[in-house]
């Protein structure tokens, strides 16, 4: 987001921590009112003609958080009500920075009340894992992305498979991605809300693929350089790749750092044939 809508971001997500998200007191609780700020995005995709209209800066601000309010009070809680209304009474570009902005207030309280550093390292570790689980099982995606398959069959193979084995903020993410992706890729939504979450965390994330699994302490050691390098906290999601054959493959957003012997043939072979 840019311009007024960044502005406003920072001023919604404020008003998320200080006048609801301050008084969540368990995981159960955040993963709630993230779930129905979820199906307030839902209602949002849907209907084409009401977030053009909300985001229209010519439209009140105050009749805005009056109609989704008057939408939404006999369906969801009050803290619902009260976050869709700060959402839809803000300033946005356009609509589609209106529905990304619910979509962050939901991720932000489906985490809530993980905000130790450790339960933060698990959820991205348990929605990298299962990326991976997705990209290496093709019938699994298949299942989970097929079209005619109705959401709820969706949802009932993902608690069968998941269910006392996921932290209940991993399985509602992955149940969103999978249910309702916004026009992204079952591995884009993941993705994205994994992002969302190192962001919250005020942190990075480096994709590392080596050709053997790498220690604890080499783990440790690449971690602290990479935080050093990009000055912010850096999260490792690990995944061993034979095919690399020696040295590390690191993707840090966009940028990648491929010290890798098949990088390095690769890059031979590409200088050759030019």
């Amino acid at each position: 987001m840019r311009g007024i809508s960044r502005t406003s971001l920072v001023e919604v997500t404020r008003r998320l921590d200080e006048n609801v998200l301050a008084s969540v007191g368990t995981a159960q609780s955040g993963v709630s009112l993230g779930s129905e700020l979820f199906e307030v995005v839902a209602l949002l995709g849907s209907q084409h003609s009401l977030r053009r209209w909300l985001a229209d800066q010519a439209n009140p601000a105050e009749r805005k958080t009056e109609l989704i309010g008057e939408l939404l009070e006999t369906k969801v809680s009050p803290s619902t009500v009260i976050v869709a209304g700060d959402v839809v009474s803000a300033k946005w570009s356009g609509p589609r920075d209106l529905v990304d902005a619910m979509e962050r207030m939901a991720v932000y309280a489906t985490v809530a009340a993980l905000q130790n550093a450790s339960a933060l390292d698990e959820l991205e570790d348990e929605l990298f894992r299962f990326q991976r689980i997705v990209a290496a099982q093709p019938e699994l995606r298949d299942a989970l992305t097929r079209e005619g398959v109705a959401p709820e069959q969706r949802l009932s193979l993902l608690e069968s498979l998941l269910s006392g084995k996921v932290n209940a903020a991993t399985l509602t993410l992955v149940g969103e991605a999978v249910t309702r992706p916004r026009r992204r890729t079952l591995e884009q939504a993941l993705d994205h809300f994994g992002g969302l979450v190192s962001e919250r965390a005020k942190r990075y994330v480096a994709v590392v693929r080596s050709a053997v699994a790498l220690s604890e302490s080499q783990q440790s050691r690449l971690g602290a350089a990479l935080s050093r390098a990009y000055g912010r906290d850096i999260h490792l999601n690990t995944e061993v790749a034979p095919e690399i054959v020696g040295g590390l493959s690191i993707q840090v957003g966009d940028e990648v750092i491929d010290g890798t012997i098949a990088g390095r043939i690769a890059e031979v072979q590409r200088r050759l044939a030019g």
